[in-house]
This record gives C-alpha cells, sequence and structure tokens, in this order.
C-alpha cells in the first residue's frame, strides 16, 4: 500500500469516518491523500455539528486512478448524496472498478457506488435506509458489521456506520494490501 485516496465533497462528510480510516492507513505505512471536487478546505460534521476542516490535496479533475492503490468513500448524508451529482467524481469512483484497484466504502458512501454502476452482482452492507436502493441497483444488502465482496474485478470492502470503523479499517488496510 502507498498512496490511498480519501474522495469527499466540500462539505458533509462523517468526520470520523474519515479520520479513522486515515489514521489506520497510516499506521499501516500508507499515504492517505485528501481529493475532492474543489481545492481548498473540506467541512466535516460531526452527525449535524460542524467539525474540523481539512486540506485538499487534489481534486478529481487534476488527479488519476494511476495515481493510487485504493479509495476510501467516507459516509455521512451529505458528502455522498453530492458525489454522486458530480460527474468527474462519479467517473473517478468507476475507474477504481475498471483498473481493479480495492475501494471501501462506510455508512452512505455507497451511493456513489450506486451511481458509478459499480454494485450489481456484489454483496455489500451499508447504513440500513440504503439497502433499497442497493438492491434496486442490483446489489445483494446484508445488515453486517463489514462485508469484503470479490465477487467484481476488485475487493470492496464496506461497513454500516461509526460504531462498525474498527472492522471497517482493519478490512480496508487488508484489502490495501
Amino acid at each position: 500500500m502507498t498512496n490511498i485516496a480519501f474522495l469527499v465533497a466540500p462539505e458533509g462528510v462523517e468526520q470520523i469516518e474519515l479520520t479513522e480510516p486515515w489514521k489506520a492507513v497510516t499506521q499501516a505505512g500508507g499515504t492517505p491523500r485528501l481529493i475532492s471536487t474543489a481545492p481548498g478546505q473540506i467541512q466535516t460534521f460531526n452527525h449535524l455539528d460542524k467539525g474540523d476542516r481539512f486540506s485538499v490535496d487534489g481534486t478529481v479533475s487534476d488527479v488519476s486512478v494511476a495515481d493510487f492503490d485504493g479509495l476510501v468513500l467516507p459516509g455521512g448524508v451529505a458528502n455522498p448524496d453530492f458525489l454522486r451529482t458530480e460527474p468527474a467524481a462519479v467517473r473517478f469512483v468507476r475507474d477504481f472498478f475498471d483498473a481493479g484497484k480495492p475501494v471501501a466504502a462506510i455508512c452512505h458512501a455507497p451511493w456513489t457506488l450506486i451511481e458509478a454502476d459499480v454494485v450489481r452482482g456484489r454483496t455489500l452492507t451499508s447504513w440500513p435506509s440504503l439497502q433499497t436502493d442497493l438492491r434496486n441497483a442490483g446489489a445483494t444488502w446484508e445488515d453486517k458489521e463489514v462485508l469484503v465482496c470479490t465477487a467484481g474485478p476488485n475487493k470492496l470492502v464496506t461497513s454500516r456506520k461509526p460504531d462498525d470503523l474498527k472492522a471497517f479499517c482493519q478490512a480496508a488496510v487488508d484489502a490495501f494490501g
């Protein structure tokens, strides 16, 4: 594992779903890089309250999947809802699957995966309110702490919520190698 992209919207990412996987990647010897749709800083949230701000390392328009060994998609309701409306962000996510690189998504992040059309035939978990969306997109949804699906071209790690972060982080680091 070398470079891991963390794709987030300019506002609305759940802070702990960004910072805990970031810490896990760093502790495993990887280099996390914060990628967004705009330069500058992103605003995180602790549920509905504003959290910390973090500097963006690059935008989806300025980086390539070839620059990274894996992708983390943190949750928060607003984060993936915004990302799935941005064609460059959706294309960036889809390119990880086309390249066969591992992807880890937690909480509401699978909304972006649905928009990228990469869940069909895969088994995932997520925040429970996404299960119908995932099933309608052709995925099998299971209520589990963490799932690692290898049914497609890459490893796909998914978890439901912040309480699952310990298992999610370990599975993501393992998938990233």
